[in-house]
């Protein structure tokens, strides 16, 4: 009985990643790095300050997904069970998985030899990657062609380079 359990349980996995939106990976992304620019223009933050605004950052835009999806399911009239709101929670938390990579490069950013603006810098970089990386994850699980892959790596790349270009445009 356990055996076919654990079977189970894998093939649930195995589908919900067959079914995986890395569109809040992309979204998420692009949050965190409009959160490190925007934090930049701003004056020096602390370290920790930054992480703590990226996470939160995250998890706000999280929840604001979540809600927004449940209450479209109300509106829709579609019953709200634990099942649903758990499903709508699983698919919206890559945008918080998005904010982790930029916070840790903010938190590794001292044993790199980084200063506050070296930091922002590289968070900013690191969430651009992300959001290039969910992009290209999302469209080649989709079985895009190759040709589409590079398409919407292109586009997320220069979405990304004009998040960063309000850094330099916006000085504090």
């Amino acid at each position: 009985m356990l055996r076919h359990d654990a079977a189970a349980a894998r093939e649930r996995r195995r589908e919900r990643r067959a079914h995986a939106d890395y569109t809040g990976g992309v979204y998420g992304s692009m949050v965190a790095a409009t959160v490190v620019i925007g934090a930049g223009t701003l004056g020096s933050f602390p370290r920790l300050e930054l992480v703590l605004l990226l996470m939160l950052s995250g998890v706000a835009f999280w929840v604001a997904h979540v809600h927004a999806h449940l209450f479209g399911a109300r509106l829709a009239q579609q019953a709200l069970d634990r099942h649903t709101v758990l499903h709508v929670c699983r698919d919206e938390w890559p945008i918080v998985k998005a904010a982790v990579p930029p916070s840790l490069a903010v938190a590794v950013s001292p044993l790199l030899g980084l200063d506050v603006t070296g930091a922002l810098w590289l968070a900013a970089s690191v969430a651009v990657a992300g959001q290039v990386g969910w992009s290209v994850a999302a469209s080649r699980r989709a079985g895009a062609a190759p040709r589409d892959i590079l398409l919407t790596a292109s586009v997320n790349l220069v979405l990304g380079l004009l998040i960063m270009s309000f850094k330099i445009v916006v000085k504090p």
